[in-house]
């Protein structure tokens, strides 16, 4: 019984060194071997989209502008200068210029597609009967909005990324964008039948798009 306990104990001492070789062995070679691979990564990223031309910053700074005329007509229940306020934004889409970016194919095809859900979108908010259907669809632009300017990496101002945990029936989240941190939420706004301006602001920012620092 001694003699196999002690065969044992050298065999798992032997398992054990053999282990120790390869924990080793794999470190020493992810070491010399991901410096130059991450240099080639982070080469590789640089080329993928650069600062955005002034054409393209400017054209994407009046898409907001009319973006926030937008929001601003949700906060206040006007439904004419909301639906106004769309149609001036899904023109501004279809003109945006996203061949301009100093970006890869990927990102200008990715680009292009987010552009055209936002037109999209903006087109549709108009048809929406009632106030709160136009909320809903607000929603959905402002997800799409968002993700553009992520994917575009606009660098023209800072945007706020601004959620309301009871936008929809008290109970389901929105959100919006602003470009101030300033909480005046759109999806209860100054009218509402019941808080009135009292749950105005309602709301927390999640994120914010600042690549002008990056």
């Amino acid at each position: 019984m001694l003699y196999l306990r002690v065969k044992y104990r050298a065999m798992k001492k032997f398992i054990l060194l053999i282990l120790a070789f390869i924990v080793v062995g794999f470190f020493a070679y992810k070491l010399l071997s991901d410096k130059p691979m991450n240099k080639v990564e982070k080469k590789g990223d640089a080329l993928k989209i650069g600062k955005n031309p002034s054409k393209f910053n400017d054209a994407f700074s009046e898409l907001l502008t009319e973006y926030y005329a937008l929001k601003d007509a949700l906060v206040d229940w006007d439904t004419v200068k909301a639906d106004q306020a769309a149609y001036a934004l899904a023109a501004k889409a279809d003109s945006l210029p996203v061949r301009t970016l100093k970006a890869d194919s990927t990102i200008i095809i990715t680009a292009q597609s987010l552009d055209a859900s936002v037109s999209s979108e903006a087109k549709a908010f108009t048809g929406e009967t009632g106030i709160e259907a136009r909320r809903r669809s607000f929603n959905m632009l402002t997800d799409q909005l968002y993700t553009l300017a992520n994917a575009v990496r606009y660098d023209g101002q800072i945007i706020y990324h601004i959620k309301c945990p009871m936008a929809f029936k008290e109970t389901e989240e929105g959100y919006w964008l602003s470009n101030t941190p300033h909480v005046v939420n759109p999806y209860l706004g100054n009218k509402h039948p019941v808080y009135k301006s009292k749950m105005l602001g309602c709301g927390e920012v999640t994120d914010s798009l600042d690549f002008a620092k990056k």
